[in-house]
């Protein structure tokens, strides 16, 4: 039968993708269902190549060409003057990288023979999807069915998107021209990112977060020290701030807000950045008995079974961080699993990047989670600024921190603010899961002068025998 396939997917993102390219590698056969048309085809890619990751690291890229060419190329002994900014070209040049992302997505499921279906997709029974498209209903059979059709931005029910005022993320993406006052709500990753921005553009930015303690998920020594950083960039960040109301009032928004006193604030946009919910509801017939909790994720087992064996949930959708890269490996391993190999993920060692500028990463034990899980631990530090790759480039805020046990010299975490920090934790996580020892990787040659030296030296450190840093003393 034509519409009768081994796997149907619902959802094209890093999830949804990357598993049907596998699940075609493993020869099934296998249809890719996306709602999100773009020209009468289903737009591949999802919100992480569409209107997330892709875009926002884009527009962090030229943002961050544009303040250094304002602020920066005096340490070099360059003088520039007049310096313009075209906003339009700026975002043809993240559209341009967008489209070739998508197109190249396409490209891989034609090369894998992976069917495309564009349309809303509803689960009907075990084994039956009812597409439908611009009134036309289809049904796809289905010996295995993988749900990944990701998140949305969290929505304030008093305070809907009009994407004028009141912004999305994806929306922010989009501005034609430099406000001159933002708030933002939310001081995530994506809060983050995205007033960084605008910051280097040019606009005032000021991040109101509910919680009182800044990045509560990262290293306290990674945190304190980046809140440090990001204010004197001129990031006014209010936190254990709640929003009591917003008014648009003319061509600006009011903000009214409440810490230990309320203040009002007058802005030309607010980007809400608060998070974003599991798109779980209408995907299928209650009655096949799949379970979805009080916060809209689909409930699964350690392989991203549902109570349904042939039909799996993955990515943003379950449990866990809401990562392109986890929801990737997700859609790997079922996809393994579906071709009868035995293919398990360890959700200890998941990579974390905001990528702001310096960047912060990690990935295992921050000192603290290891304390109060009873882990003796030895904790190695190394500075950027004394990091000669680091200070050639400019880039010498920050450092680098592990985490190491000291039962048997296994390295648990890796905590990084600072230039390349996304690359410097992969290399850690490399080392954490191939259970090489801090007397291991201490020993291993690297590469002079690198950034990476400064990992190197952090290892070192949690001995007391770092070359270029005066060890404390180990008792």
């Amino acid at each position: 039968m034509a519409n009768h396939y081994d796997v149907a997917i619902i959802g094209s993102g890093p999830a949804g993708y990357v598993s049907a390219i596998r699940c075609a590698q493993l020869g099934l056969k296998t249809v890719c269902i996306e709602e999100v048309a773009n020209q009468n085809e289903a737009a591949l890619g999802g919100t992480c190549l569409n209107v997330g990751c892709v875009p926002s690291k884009a527009l962090l890229e030229s943002s961050l060409i544009f303040s250094n060419t304002n602020h920066n190329l005096k340490d070099h002994g360059i003088e520039v003057s007049e310096v313009s900014l075209d906003v339009n070209a700026m975002h043809l040049r993240k559209d341009k990288i967008v489209s070739s992302l998508t197109k190249g997505v396409s490209g891989l499921f034609k090369l894998n023979k992976v069917d495309t279906v564009q349309g809303k997709a509803y689960i009907s029974d075990p084994h039956t999807i009812k597409v439908s498209t611009e009134g036309t209903d289809q049904n796809i059979r289905a010996e295995n069915i993988i749900l990944a059709t990701g998140s949305r931005p969290i929505e304030l029910s008093d305070y809907p998107f009009d994407e004028e005022f009141l912004f999305s993320s994806n929306g922010a993406l989009k501005f034609s021209e430099v406000p001159n006052r933002i708030a933002v709500i939310g001081a995530g990753a994506i809060g983050l990112e995205l007033g960084s921005v605008w910051a280097r553009l040019g606009s005032e930015i000021t991040i109101y977060e509910a919680l009182t303690d800044f990045l509560p998920n990262a290293d306290d020594s990674i945190s304190k020290e980046a809140l440090r950083i990001f204010q004197q960039q001129g990031l006014n960040i209010e936190l254990g701030t709640e929003i009591e109301s917003l008014e648009v009032i003319g061509n600006q928004v009011e903000v009214k807000v409440s810490n230990d006193e309320i203040n009002n604030l007058q802005v030309d946009k607010v980007i809400f950045a608060m998070g974003r919910n599991p798109t779980s509801k209408g995907l299928f017939d209650p009655a096949l008995g799949i379970q979805i909790d009080d916060k809209e994720f689909v409930i699964v087992d350690e392989h991203c079974q549902t109570q349904v064996p042939n039909i799996y949930a993955i990515g943003d959708l379950v449990r866990g961080p809401m990562l392109a890269h986890k929801a990737s490996e997700e859609g790997i391993m079922v996809a393994e699993r579906i071709a009868g190999r035995n293919y398990s993920l360890n959700y200890k060692n998941i990579p974390f990047v905001i990528y702001t500028h310096p960047e912060i990463a990690w990935a295992g034990y921050s000192e603290k989670s290891a304390l109060e899980e009873g882990i003796q631990v030895e904790v190695g530090t190394f500075p950027f600024q004394a990091n000669a790759r680091a200070l050639t480039s400019n880039e010498s805020t920050g450092f680098v921190k592990v985490v190491v046990n000291q039962e048997d010299d296994s390295i648990i975490g890796v905590h990084v603010l600072g230039p390349s920090a996304a690359d410097v934790v992969q290399q850690g996580l490399i080392a954490m899961e191939s259970n090489v020892t801090a007397k291991e990787l201490g020993s291993v040659m690297f590469s002079h002068p690198t950034v990476s030296e400064a990992l190197h030296e952090a290892v070192l450190s949690a001995k007391g025998n770092a070359i270029h840093l005066n060890n404390r003393k180990k008792k």
